[in-house]
């Protein structure tokens, strides 16, 4: 019988995988995961634990613009308010500067022609507010639609409104500039005003105020200035004559009707600038300072889902159909200065430079164009039957083109072929996991973290909550290659809309996404999900250890981490697949000892001990016997990352059984 006892090492690598038989599992990649949630198979080695992320700002982005009373005199439970572009939900609470109380809506009557609400109240107004009092919603229930990171400030778009900051608060961004606007002429009346002074052309929907006459106004129709002059269509009419001259205030340019909106980063002119689009409206720009509509766009581009740059064009993509400008304008859709327009046989999902073509994709097909301009521009097919299902997760990782198809994360790589692509299914090793991904949520998106050559998915759907949140994470070890991605999930993250930018600068990764609770947040930051621990899991196959039909009394396990901080885990063998009668082992704990060192901002002054030492290994005695072992280990916590490097397991061979 033998005595001597065994060590088998397992190096903890190759991520999840859950498309091969348990056992297979264990004896061919011990180190790999059955479940591997929120960790990382990291380049550094192992598995190491996720950042967590923290508020952007502590302030949520308004829901609904900046309305504004519309009209004083108001009493009782009904509130008429401006300057919306959404219907509130009943149930929103409310301030009303200069009104004492919170009040809450219990039903809504929305008019999208003149940007008004008439509101029930739940009780009675405790005074007359003012004329274009300020209200303030306290509704953290609607969806963030847009997100980017620019000028170092992060722009969210909610309520049909576009909002910036630095993180110290948010300042309204679409507020039009077309000059200094003024009334031209007295004794105006009814539903129509002729205004002076315009520098550019106001748009329907757009909405101000004049001098001291109360009450907010929309347009309600297209405009044509002529010499600086126009007549705008309004609602409500005017309710009172304004005097010549009176000083024409802009307040919006909404974006009623939008989809999730999307960005592009461009620099034509030696100044970095951000145009969006929104799937209803006219294009966007936006330098930093100053908010314009592209009122040039043609019908073509009016609601266009998907903007980018390519060879110092814009190009727009409106369902099929893929208008660009001329070289080096934002503006300029003139064919003979070099714009154009391809028309395409699929609803275009997403486009991406890469390598000196832009690729597009549809839900069935892959194109891309190759040439500097209108003169050389080619359309060219990728692929026939392969295509991007799902918008927003399409990135590049690597030196490759992730994107969702219908099976699954799919890699569009380059081969050594000139012009010729591979589209390996990279998501192979974990394909019941994208599966359940992609049929339980409506929604996805996506990101980059460039400095873990890291690629992640995230799935929404409306009645998720955070706990309920799923993702995928893939590290990419080699490049080119589906085999070198290792997989885990995410399970806390829930994310709607995101961004990653990368600064040269300073060598620095901001990483951004929100959701439906109003607010923006930083990812790869902190040690917690906004305050909540992180729950986090490492399960190994069931492992023979050697023969799978050889009963081994297992004696000892010892764990080997990389920390940053303090660890607090466990772990819980399960033997034999944890078939029914099996006695499984006691749960082992893994914590730091009481000599582990102190960390600032977490430390007690005159009980904290200097120069205490990290511990990199945990040992544990074991008991039990089996034929196959998986450790299950499990974390959740407040504590700094820390990666799993390697295992032990010391045992004994007994006799074949």
């Amino acid at each position: 019988m033998p005595t001597a006892w065994e060590t088998f090492p397992i190096e903890v690598k190759g991520g999840l995988v859950t498309n091969i038989s348990p056992l297979q599992q264990g004896i061919t990649a011990p180190g790999s995961a059955r479940r591997l949630t929120n960790f990382e198979p990291s380049i550094e080695g192992g598995y190491k634990r996720i950042l967590g992320f923290t508020k952007f700002d502590t302030a949520f982005v308004p829901p609904y613009g900046e309305p504004l009373v519309q009209g004083s005199g108001q009493t009782g439970t009904t509130l008429i308010i401006a300057n919306i572009y959404d219907t509130p939900l009943v149930g929103d609470t409310l301030t009303i500067s200069g009104v004492t109380g919170t009040y809450t809506i219990s039903s809504v009557t929305f008019d999208s022609t003149a940007k008004t609400s008439t509101l029930t109240l739940s009780t009675s107004l405790a005074s007359s507010p003012a004329d274009k009092a300020a209200v303030t919603f306290g509704n953290n229930s609607t969806l963030i639609e847009g997100l980017v990171y620019f000028g170092q400030r992060a722009i969210a778009a909610r309520g049909s409104n576009l909002w910036s900051s630095d993180g110290t608060g948010w300042i309204k961004i679409n507020t039009p500039t077309y000059g200094t606007v003024l009334v031209n002429g007295g004794s105006q009346t009814g539903s129509t005003l002729v205004v002076d002074g315009l520098t550019g052309t106001p748009q329907q929907g757009d909405t101000f105020t004049i001098g001291s006459v109360q009450k907010v106004y929309a347009i309600t129709s297209s405009v044509t200035v002529t010499s600086g002059g126009a007549t705008f269509a309004i609602s409500p009419a005017l309710a009172s004559s304004p005097a010549d001259n009176a000083a024409i205030t802009f307040l919006n340019s909404g974006r009623p009707n939008s989809s999730k909106m999307r960005f592009e980063r461009y620099n034509f002119s030696g100044t970095t600038a951000l145009v969006g689009v929104d799937g209803a409206n006219r294009p966007f720009k936006y330098s930093g300072s100053a908010f314009s509509i592209i009122t040039s766009a043609p019908s073509d581009v009016i609601g266009a889902s998907h903007v980018t740059q390519f060879k110092n064009h814009l190009f727009f993509a409106n369902g099929t159909n893929l208008t660009f400008t001329a070289p080096y304008t934002d503006t300029d859709f003139s064919a003979a200065n070099g714009a154009g327009s391809i028309n395409l046989a699929h609803v275009v999902t997403g486009m991406i430079v890469f390598r000196e073509q832009l690729i597009i994709f549809s839900t069935d097909q892959i194109h891309r164009i190759v040439g500097n301009t209108i003169s050389d521009f080619q359309l060219q097919p990728i692929s026939a039957d392969i295509g991007c299902v799902r918008t927003d997760t399409i990135q590049e990782v690597g030196g490759d083109i992730a994107f969702l198809g219908p099976d699954g994360v799919r890699l569009l790589s380059a081969t050594d072929k000139i012009g010729d692509f591979g589209f390996a299914v990279a998501s192979r090793p974990i394909q019941s996991e994208v599966d359940d991904l992609i049929s339980s949520n409506t929604s996805f998106t996506s990101c980059v973290i460039r400095g873990k050559n890291q690629y992640r998915l995230f799935g929404y759907a409306s009645n998720r909550t955070t706990s309920s949140s799923v993702g995928v994470l893939a590290t990419q070890f080699v490049d080119q290659t589906a085999q070198g991605m290792a997989w885990a999930e995410l399970n806390g993250i829930l994310a709607y809309v995101a961004d990653s930018v990368y600064s040269s600068a300073d060598s620095s990764e901001t990483i951004l996404f929100a959701n439906k609770d109003g607010y923006v947040y930083r990812m790869e930051s902190g040690n917690s999900f906004d305050s909540t621990a992180i729950f986090a899991q490492y399960f190994t196959p069931h492992i023979p250890l050697s023969d799978p039909r050889v009963r081994k009394t297992l004696y000892k396990l010892t764990t080997y981490v990389n920390p940053e901080g303090s660890i607090s885990g466990v772990v819980n063998p399960e033997l034999n697949f944890s078939q029914v009668g099996e006695i499984q082992p006691p749960q082992i704990l893994l914590q730091n000892t009481a000599d582990s060192p102190f960390f600032y901002g977490a430390a007690t002054y005159g009980t904290a001990i200097y120069g205490g030492k990290l511990t990199y290994s945990f040992t544990s005695q074991m008991v039990g016997s089996g034929f196959t072992i998986s450790l299950q280990y499990g974390f959740y916590s407040i504590t700094p990352p820390f990666s799993l490097d390697a295992i032990t397991i010391e045992y004994l061979n007994n006799d074949r059984q």
